[in-house]
């Protein structure tokens, strides 16, 4: 059998190195557009502020480490065409000019994701500068070298680091945000207040409902940026408003979702039973709703890669969905989330609702102990949870992990409540905190009048009440 993978970042180096790794004589051939394989563009905020000091190092792959496993790789190779009917793809080596048709069995969709560019009046100027592969954080780090003034536009977690990386070299910057809050794909509007005013504290001006809608070039060098609220002056602009999927080769030969992503089954199969996709590419299940959603996230990518390198051959592994768990670390402090925001829940339809939890890591009686705040999103029909934030200058990242299990195995606030968890005074309280969040969700509950606790609590059974 024939696979060829088309694109190599996260997914495809994934999924290359697993088959190779379990099928030692398996027919992989790889096309890839760059000379570089498996880039950890979540590195680039820390190559910025100096604390990776060089780029090369966000490499974990290479195309040279994929041929001495036993791949044929094509660097510098653009796929032009999929023909899935004829199971043939036509590539152009962007070297020579040559171009060339492949056969495959099995084609591995691994094309991930572009920034997307908006389609603004100077979008095309020297001095606006998009950022997610090797080679455009490479030209992000040469304008920081030469100029002061920089504009991010856009601001999720990509964003709101390169804000921070740069604040922290001394350059003057603005965050240009066309909703009312940052990082709303990811938290709440309590957490997105707190994350704006520590960036203010840190001297950087976030213009918040300020939609870009043009950049203009001046005589003196510098860039005009034009707003709904007005126009600001800036050195350099970097673009960062999300991401859109690479989908375009299979456009019209499988089922793509209406935003653009591929629709996979369990098996991260396309509607072609030959063609399999993994990554930013493809929609994944979100495991809060049960639907379909897209979350390009590299967990994401790896998890189904793996997945994929198997179900070629078979399908016998099964994807388990996502909570979109993430994190970033803004200014020293842990900002961790996991699942449904509240807005995001109650958008959906579903009764949800939220608690919060401030106090801290450990007992107060410590002298290393943190301020500690965690916001807990529930349903209230099955009680069942939903999501939550956590955020400390204590490093709480990993309990996220523990609320994404949580989510994937239905739990509800009375488990986690209740659930056992280790004590010591130097990690947490006699009840851990994700415990304590959950039992002021039970009390909330309890005192709207609505308390099931004990039919849903762990270990209970109806048997104890008949006897």
């Amino acid at each position: 059998m024939k696979i060829i993978v088309i694109g190599c970042t996260h997914a495809g180096t994934i999924a290359a190195t697993e088959i190779l790794k379990n099928h030692p004589d398996a027919d992989v051939t790889i096309y890839e557009r760059h000379n570089n394989f498996s880039f950890l563009s979540c590195g680039i905020a820390l190559y910025l502020d100096g604390q990776v000091k060089r780029l090369e190092d966000m490499f974990y792959s290479s195309p040279d480490e994929l041929r001495e496993l036993g791949a044929t790789v094509h660097d510098n190779h653009d796929v032009l065409k999929v023909n899935a009917k004829e199971h043939t793809v036509q590539v152009a080596d962007m070297k020579s000019g040559e171009v060339f048709t492949d056969t495959y069995d099995k084609l591995i969709m691994t094309t991930g994701s572009s920034v997307v560019v908006p389609p603004l009046f100077g979008i095309d100027n020297s001095r606006v500068l998009l950022c997610k592969n090797y080679q455009q954080a490479q030209a992000i780090y040469n304008a920081a070298q030469k100029y002061h003034h920089i504009a991010i536009i856009g601001a999720g977690y990509s964003g709101t680091e390169f804000a921070e990386s740069l604040s922290k070299t001394g350059h003057d910057v603005q965050m240009f945000q066309s909703r009312g809050q940052i990082l709303n794909n990811y938290v709440g509007k309590r957490m997105s207040s707190w994350a704006v005013d520590l960036l203010r504290d840190h001297d950087i001006t976030v213009h918040l409902e300020h939609r870009v809608t043009a950049f203009t070039g001046n005589d003196d060098g510098t860039l005009t940026i034009e707003t709904n609220q007005g126009d600001f002056q800036t050195d350099v602009a970097i673009v960062s408003t999300g991401f859109v999927p690479n989908t375009s080769l299979l456009r019209g030969q499988v089922d793509i979702e209406k935003h653009g992503s591929l629709l996979t089954n369990k098996y991260m199969q396309t509607s072609d039973p030959d063609i399999y996709a993994a990554g930013d590419c493809a929609m994944v299940r979100f495991n809060p709703t049960g639907e379909a959603a897209y979350t390009p996230l590299a967990t994401n990518a790896i998890r189904q890669a793996m997945l994929v390198a198997h179900n070629v051959f078979g399908n016998t592994y099964p994807y388990m969905g996502t909570q979109a768990t993430s994190a970033l670390k803004l200014f020293g402090t842990a900002l961790a989330t996991t699942g449904l925001t509240l807005e995001h829940a109650q958008a959906y339809g579903l009764n949800a609702q939220e608690v919060v939890y401030d106090g801290t890591w450990a007992p107060e009686y410590l002298p290393h102990t943190d301020p500690l705040t965690i916001i807990l999103i529930y349903n209230r029909d099955n009680r069942k949870i939903l999501g939550a934030q956590l955020r400390s200058d204590h490093d709480i990242t990993q309990s996220a992990n523990t609320i994404s299990l949580a989510i994937q195995n239905n739990n509800t606030i009375d488990d986690l409540s209740l659930v056992d968890m280790l004590f010591n005074s130097n990690f947490d309280s006699p009840f851990n905190y994700l415990n304590m969040v959950a039992q002021l969700a039970v009390e909330q509950e309890r005192e709207a009048g609505f308390d099931e606790a004990r039919f849903t609590a762990p270990g209970y059974s109806k048997l104890d009440d008949e006897n």
